[in-house]
C-alpha cells in the first residue's frame, strides 16, 4: 500500500517596514520562522532607495537559506501608515518617505508572487490572532504603545479596516479636551498623553522645572534618547519623577482600554509595543485594575487585558496570515 505523503508547508515572506529598520522574515505556513534578515531603513534617502532596501531585505532572507523567489508562495508587507491594499498603494506614512508609492506591483514584478500590504498595527493584531495572545478570541483589539499608539480591531475573526482603510486609530481617540497637541495635529489624543513621546515630553519638562531624576544620567548611555529601556531602569530604581509620570500615562491608557471595551466589547485587548515590552510589569496591573473596576451595569467580566505573546514577530506573522488568505490558504487550519 502506498503511503500518503505529508503536504509540505508553503513558504512566505512577511516584512515589517519601520522608520529605523526593515525586517524580512521567511515563514512557513505552519507559523515557523525559518530566517530573519534585517537592514537599516535609509535615512534622508529617496523613496526609491527605501523601496530598494525593502527588496534587498527580502532577497537577503531568501539568500540566507540558499533560496530564490521561486520557493515563495506569497509576500506580506506591513507599512506604518494608511494603505490601499487593493491597489498595493501607500496613501500616507507620517514618519517615512513612502507616501504616494504604489509598492505592491513593484514587489510582484521583482519576485513574481502575489503581494499584499497592510497597516503595521493591524497586521500585529492579526498576528496575535493567528499565533499569539488572541488566538482563541473571536473579537480582539490590539493596542501598541511605543513612539506613538496604534490600534487594530478584529470582529468575528475578521480585521476591521473601515471605508478608508483607516479604522483602529485608537491612539487618536480624544481623551482630554484641550489636552496637549498630538503629532496628528489634534489635541488631547490618547497618543499625546500615554505614548513614549508623551512620557518623554513630560520627563523633559520635569527636568526643565528643576526636578531631580535618574533619567539625566541614564541618557548618557543612550545618546540622549529616552528609550523604553531608560524608563524601565528608572522605574526599577524607584525614580519618583518617572514613576509619577508613568503612573499617569498608565492610567490614561487604562481608561482608553475601558472606552474600547465599552465600544467594541472584545474578548481580549492585547497590549504590545516597546513601552509594554520594557515596562509591562508596571503598566499592565494599572490598566487591568481600571478595566476591572468598570462600574457600567452589565459590563461583561470576560473581556480581559493580555500582553503580546509575539512581540516584534506579531507584525510579520500578521503579514504572512494576510498573504496566506490572499493565496487561498487558511491560517487557522
Amino acid at each position: 500500500m502506498a503511503q500518503s505523503r505529508r503536504r509540505e508547508p508553503s513558504l512566505y515572506i512577511g516584512v515589517d517596514v519601520g522608520g529605523t529598520k526593515v525586517l524580512a522574515a521567511l515563514v512557513q505556513s505552519t507559523g515557523e520562522i525559518v530566517a530573519r534578515h534585517r537592514c537599516p531603513t535609509p535615512r534622508d534617502a529617496s523613496p526609491e532607495a527605501t523601496v530598494e532596501a525593502i527588496m534587498q531585505a527580502m532577497e537577503g532572507a531568501l539568500a540566507d537559506q540558499g533560496l530564490t523567489s521561486k520557493a515563495l508562495k506569497g509576500i506580506g508587507l506591513t507599512i506604518p501608515g494608511v494603505v490601499d491594499p487593493a491597489a498595493g498603494h501607500i496613501v500616507v506614512t507620517p514618519n517615512m518617505n513612502l507616501t504616494g508609492i504604489t509598492i505592491g506591483p513593484l514587489v510582484t514584478q521583482r519576485f513574481g508572487v502575489p503581494v499584499v500590504i497592510g497597516n503595521d498595527v493591524n497586521m500585529g493584531t492579526l498576528g496575535e490572532k493567528w499565533l499569539g495572545a488572541a488566538r482563541r478570541a473571536r473579537s480582539a483589539v490590539g493596542i501598541m504603545v511605543g513612539t506613538g499608539i496604534g490600534g487594530g480591531v478584529i470582529v468575528d475573526g475578521k480585521l476591521v479596516t473601515g471605508c478608508r482603510e483607516a479604522a483602529g486609530e485608537i491612539g487618536h481617540m480624544v481623551v482630554q479636551i484641550g489636552g496637549p497637541q498630538c503629532g496628528c495635529g489634534n489635541y488631547g489624543c490618547l497618543e499625546a498623553l500615554a505614548s513614549r513621546t508623551a512620557i518623554e515630553r513630560d520627563i523633559r519638562q520635569a527636568i526643565a522645572d528643576g526636578k531631580q531624576t535618574l533619567v539625566e544620567d541614564l541618557l548618557k548611555e543612550t545618546d540622549g534618547l529616552v528609550k523604553s529601556s531608560v524608563l524601565r531602569k528608572a522605574l526599577k530604581a524607584g525614580d519618583k519623577v518617572v514613576t509619577q509620570i508613568m503612573q499617569r500615562a498608565s492610567e490614561v491608557l487604562g481608561y482608553g482600554c475601558l472606552t474600547v471595551r465599552h465600544l467594541l466589547d472584545p474578548d481580549v485587548i492585547v497590549l504590545g509595543g516597546g513601552v509594554i515590552e520594557a515596562c509591562g510589569r508596571f503598566v499592565l496591573p494599572i490598566v487591568r485594575g481600571i478595566v476591572a473596576s468598570d462600574a457600567l451595569a452589565g459590563a461583561r467580566p470576560g473581556s480581559y487585558i493580555a500582553e503580546s505573546e509575539r512581540g516584534d514577530d506579531a507584525v510579520v506573522y500578521g503579514a504572512v496570515a494576510l498573504a496566506m488568505t490572499e493565496c487561498g490558504e487558511d491560517p487557522s487550519e
